[in-house]
């Protein structure tokens, strides 16, 4: 496989996750918006959306103070936010046009039909878009696209690449979707194991589709290591670190075996997956989990980027 077309097709994956991922962020900051402001969280909770999305900055530079109302148009509709949904849905779509042969017609299909309902929801006035609708477009648009890749095409290099994008930044937005509790945690001892800080970590399973999960998994009680274990190592969570990182390393091991070569995104992919594999809940929570996650973040970039050396820049690293 030609190495562009192999980056088209990592990205289509990578975008479409990122989508879903901002649609899952704008709905927990809603939901803890809900809240009534006691006054003593470490950021507001739209402020924690955008810190936790890596936009902060730009937001600032273009809207000012971090209004609702403004970061949902930031979050959903911007064209200078190359991460907002309709950012991304445009991107993958034209992703998709330029590999066209190397997926199937159920994806392209699927792909075009965001791309036009998008552009449709772009012409309708904002006051009739309420938040819910657009984040559950979102996410049924990601599933659909997702599930025709899953029973239509070949379970080849193209179909790696794409799987290789979706684990990638599934990897990298749960990590920032946990961190959005850590900037609206309460500052003071006596408010963890509360009622306001047992709402905020549901919404954040609620966010990820995970409510269900966790409680078959878990009894139903709901305590901050119990939802750390479960979102950063239990392999039975498919948005979980360790799953995620996990399904890299096969897809890579796939590749390996196909060009008949180890590369460097494998040795960085094994590095974390032993991490991952030996840590305890404990052990992160003494870290910091703001910290772990951070840094988390911080290596999930480096694979990303082992990636793009390995396999789409033209040459083997």
């Amino acid at each position: 496989m030609l190495s562009r077309t192999a980056e088209n097709l990592f990205w289509i994956g990578r975008y479409l996750e990122r989508a879903e991922a901002n649609a899952r962020l704008l709905e927990v900051g809603a939901r803890n918006a809900l809240l009534p402001n006691i006054g003593g969280g470490y950021r507001n909770e739209w402020e924690s959306v955008l810190v936790a999305g890596g936009t902060y900055a730009a937001f600032r530079e273009k809207y000012g103070d971090a209004v609702q109302r403004n970061i949902e148009s930031h979050m959903f509709f911007d064209k200078d936010n190359p991460s907002s949904i309709l950012s991304c849905v445009t991107a993958a779509r034209e992703n998709g046009r330029i590999v066209r042969t190397a997926i199937t017609g159920q994806v392209w299909d699927a792909l075009n039909g965001a791309f036009q309902e998008i552009r449709e929801m772009q012409r309708t006035e904002r006051s009739q878009l309420p938040l819910a609708d657009l984040t559950d477009w979102t996410m049924r648009t990601a599933a659909l696209v997702r599930g025709a890749t899953q029973v239509s095409m070949l379970r080849n290099d193209g179909f790696q690449f794409l799987r290789l994008g979706y684990a990638v930044e599934r990897a990298d937005n749960t990590a920032r979707l946990l961190d959005v509790k850590y900037y609206v945690l309460l500052p003071e001892v006596t408010y963890v194991g509360t009622g306001l800080d047992n709402y905020q970590w549901t919404t954040l399973l609620r966010a990820l589709s995970s409510y269900r999960a966790f409680n078959h998994a878990y009894g139903g009680e709901i305590t901050a290591w119990k939802i750390a274990e479960f979102l950063i190592l239990n392999t039975q969570c498919p948005r979980s670190l360790l799953s995620c990182v996990s399904e890299v390393n096969e897809s890579l091991d796939v590749l390996a075996r196909a060009y008949h070569r180890t590369t460097g995104a494998q040795t960085e992919v094994r590095g974390m997956l032993g991490e991952l594999a030996e840590a305890r809940v404990d052990d992160i929570l003494r870290e910091g989990l703001h910290e772990f996650l951070q840094r988390f973040i911080d290596r999930t970039r480096r694979l990303a980027e082992a990636i793009r050396a390995s396999y789409l820049t033209g040459r083997i690293a």
